[in-house]
């Protein structure tokens, strides 16, 4: 007993101070995209050639990415010979709309908050259930890692429960498979209104490398209405996190 008491005393205190200051992610974190159009030559279409998801597009405005697609594999960063397209270490990532995942790399709309109504009911205590919609378990597992020491997750009120009876929304994982779809369903319908619902990962936002297939419905909001996207493939625990908090007003910057 007391060597786990001495052993406990030596590792200290092992909760990141977040949100203030902000993470460290180490160098090889592949974040936010930045373009830089006047760098891209007409007709030069190598970034788009390079990309196994059809996240990047080339037009008379310049280059996009669509962060929803995306798999931040940094092909289009490789293969783009004038170092138009590279990958910050930015990790707020997520978008209140599918819409304003789509990067011009200008500016990016990051999550606003809830309305005040919303906010009163779950700005305090935010109950999610988890629901893993054929994913390949690497989302589910940067969700899980909330929970631990070093990010703490009940500190902000939020916990994930067992049942969607108790909870307040949805933290949806993978590209809702169609075998998945009538649950997903019913899970929905069984949270109490009002509720919220969360697409996590590039799969629950937009099908991921399977998008087309068949089996799969292309994301979470083909079957159920979403109120925040956190791209990544898979997100970074940070970046699902402070998406969460965006949501709930507890982040001003």
């Amino acid at each position: 007993m007391i060597k786990a008491l001495l052993a406990r005393m030596k590792q200290g205190y092992r909760t990141a101070p977040y949100p203030t200051p902000a993470p460290v992610l180490p160098d090889r974190f592949r974040g936010l995209p930045r373009l830089e159009p006047g760098r891209c030559p007409a007709g030069c279409a190598s970034c788009v050639a390079a990309c196994p998801n059809a996240a990047v597009t080339a037009g008379p405005a310049g280059v996009r990415l669509d962060l929803g697609r995306c798999l931040f594999c940094a092909g289009c960063a490789r293969a783009c010979p004038h170092g138009a397209l590279q990958f910050s270490g930015e990790y707020r990532l997520a978008a209140n709309t599918r819409a304003a995942l789509s990067c011009d790399g200008r500016t990016h709309v990051l999550a606003r908050a809830l309305d005040d109504k919303a906010r009163r009911l779950f700005g305090r205590s935010l109950k999610l259930r988890q629901v893993s919609a054929g994913g390949c378990n690497a989302c589910e597992a940067d969700t899980n890692v909330l929970n631990t020491l070093t990010f703490d997750l009940g500190r902000f009120g939020i916990q994930f429960v067992a049942a969607p009876r108790h909870a307040d929304g949805l933290l949806i994982t993978g590209p809702v498979t169609a075998n998945m779809q009538a649950a997903l369903r019913q899970t929905y319908d069984a949270v109490p209104a009002p509720k919220l619902v969360l697409a996590v990962g590039a799969c629950a936002i937009a099908g991921g490398p399977f998008r087309g297939l068949p089996a799969v419905h292309n994301g979470a909001d083909a079957i159920v209405p979403v109120d925040l996207y956190v791209p990544g493939c898979p997100p970074h625990p940070w970046t699902i996190l402070d998406g969460l908090l965006r949501l709930l007003g507890r982040l001003d910057t």
